[in-house]
């Protein structure tokens, strides 16, 4: 699990602070409001082609994770 959250980035300077994926300047909210609205993650990466299906799986365990209530400490940005 670590492994794919280490896909999640967030600096102060990158979209504002919102958590991304890969620093790529897209945040992970970008992507979850895309599968709510019923597009599969090969429609999303078609879409996107900046992300990896890895990239998905990341972004929908961020969600969980954040969902259970638990908090998430990021490294500082490099």
């Amino acid at each position: 699990m670590a492994e794919l959250l280490s896909r999640i980035t967030v600096d102060a300077h990158v979209c504002g602070g919102q958590p991304c994926v890969r620093g790529l300047r897209i945040p992970v909210s970008i992507v979850l409001k895309h599968l709510a609205a019923g597009k599969s993650s090969s429609e999303v990466v078609d879409e996107l082609p900046e992300l990896e299906l890895d990239d998905i799986k990341a972004c929908l365990r961020f969600a969980a994770w954040l969902a259970s209530g638990r908090t998430i400490v990021f490294p500082p940005a490099a």
